[in-house]
């Protein structure tokens, strides 16, 4: 038995470009993301710098436009300094925010080289829990001046003559969190903010600038946090962050599923707050969004080492299933709905913790569920976004009403002359028959239907078994002019490439 959902594209009917930006990910020096995962010297695919090239093989096929580094909640005890330099020098750290012990043998110039390899831009974060606007501005002197002062000559010495030349830099991480070194209320953090901003910007008037927004919708601080950081800052960043992260430790999957609906709610939230602060300031300047850190986090209950200061201990090391990458998928599709807004996403993180790669210390590396919708969509999903107007049957769940078991984008890149249907199929015991109407683009051909399903919604790719589930290209997708029918599997993540021939 099937169920009936429709979907009309009109080439016409488009809500935004795509910022590549919004498939951005995360790196922190946090748990074995940077030692263990993309630094591992003495590691068989190691380079002459220590990278890992499997994590690189594996990192370049995601496409990934923009990574933050280093934190997080790291970020907000970190002295840049410490990082730079001989690393026979660099002395070894007590890091607070995860109790453990920092080598600090990978700096800012070492992953600047690193994100080159891996094809990415930087998205910097400077320290505003125990540092500020002096710290902040020689961080930016240091990696974007070209020459002739103290500390971009210094960059030099450690042997980087051309500038790194990043852009986008992140005003501090989650200020208002009372789990964060340095934690603020919203008008001390505001006017840090506002006055760091002020300062980086005069040492490199081209930079990008991304406020913190609260640290979550769940927290009491929201969404006055948003409203008075913004009051402070408006006119000196471009950017406010939001964060979130979903589980199903209820073991409610009906209701997992649905936990899109809520990132929906989020982004429209934080954009009104945005507006409103506009409005307010009579400001001809719109703020854009930066969701820069989503994702599926099972294991939050722990959050530190358990035994303090070892060197890049296992820490978050989720192990995702084929429902946790429906979920990622259904927030990918959500981030392109909210195109017009969100201009920056970066899921958190991008290896080992929390993650869609992993690797053992001197051994393999494996692609866990997650991998494959953040694949697809990075890679498939550049171009115009255009409105969708779907029928899709519904349900209901313990916190969501009115939740369609379809959900669905459509992105059209001209350059190729290709439209791009993501869909996800939340039904868990039938498949869903999909109508897509693309008569305005006139005829189009399939090009390729790519399906993640498994019978057990459960099933996991591990160390030991990487290939358990894996996307395949049996889709039946199929065109007729400008309609296209599918099946759409039970709970599964669907890619539809067609090709425009009208």
């Amino acid at each position: 038995m099937t169920i009936q959902s429709s979907m009309i594209v009109d080439k016409d009917f488009k809500l935004a470009e795509v910022d590549p930006r919004v498939y951005g990910s995360f790196i922190e020096h946090l748990g074995r993301a940077v030692y263990g995962g993309i630094y591992e010297p003495g590691h068989p695919t190691a380079d002459e710098n220590g990278f890992r090239g499997d994590a690189l093989q594996a990192i370049r096929t995601l496409n990934v436009p923009i990574i933050r580094y280093p934190g997080g909640n790291f970020v907000s005890g970190y002295n840049w300094e410490d990082g730079v330099g001989p690393k026979a020098e660099r002395k070894r750290s007590l890091e607070l925010a995860w109790w453990t012990t920092e080598t600090n043998q990978m700096g800012t110039n070492e992953f600047a080289e690193w994100a080159k390899l891996a094809g990415s831009e930087v998205m910097m974060a400077v320290n505003l829990g125990t540092r500020g606007i002096d710290a902040a501005r020689n961080l930016v002197e240091y990696c974007n001046h070209p020459s002739g002062s103290y500390w971009s000559d210094l960059r030099i010495s450690h042997g980087y003559a051309a500038p790194h030349a990043f852009k986008t830099w992140c005003l501090g991480n989650e200020m208002d969190g009372p789990w964060q070194i340095g934690a603020k209320t919203a008008v001390e953090y505001g006017r840090l903010a506002n006055e760091t901003a002020k300062a980086m910007r005069w040492v490199d008037p081209s930079l990008e600038l991304v406020a913190c927004g609260s640290s979550g919708s769940g927290m009491n601080t929201f969404a006055e946090w948003e409203a008075t950081v913004l009051d402070l800052t408006y006119d000196n960043v471009d950017f406010l962050s939001l964060h979130t992260y979903y589980n199903n430790n209820e073991d409610d999957t009906p209701n997992f599923l649905a936990r899109s609906l809520d990132m929906d709610q989020f982004i429209d939230s934080v954009a009104a707050v945005c507006d409103y602060i506009k409005a307010k300031k009579k400001s001809r300047k719109k703020i854009y969004l930066s969701m820069d850190e989503w994702n599926v986090w099972k294991s939050q209950g722990s959050s530190r080492a358990e035994q303090h200061w070892q060197v890049a201990p296992p820490e978050f090391e989720d192990v995702y299933t084929l429902e946790d990458a429906l979920v990622v998928g259904c927030c990918l599709i959500s981030l392109l709905k909210h195109a017009d807004r969100v201009k920056m996403a970066c899921i958190a993180q991008l290896i080992n913790v929390i993650a869609p790669i992993m690797t053992e210390n001197g051994g393999p590396l494996w692609l866990q569920t997650t991998y494959y919708p953040y694949m697809h969509a990075s890679v498939y999903g550049r171009g115009t976004v255009l409105h969708p107007l779907i029928s899709s049957p519904k349900y209901d769940s313990k916190d969501f009403t009115d939740v369609p078991y379809l959900e669905a984008i459509s992105v059209y890149n001209e350059e190729l002359n290709e439209v791009t249907v993501f869909a996800v199929n939340r039904h868990l015991a039938e498949g869903l028959e999909l109508a897509v109407d693309l008569r305005s683009f006139g005829a189009v051909t399939v090009i390729q239907h790519t399906v993640l399903e498994h019978e057990d919604i459960h099933v996991t790719n591990t160390r030991s078994n990487p290939g358990t589930v894996l996307p395949h290209d049996r889709g039946t997708a199929t065109a007729d002019g400008g309609r296209v029918s599918a099946l759409l599997p039970k709970a599964s993540w669907n890619v539809i490439r067609l090709q425009v021939n009208g």
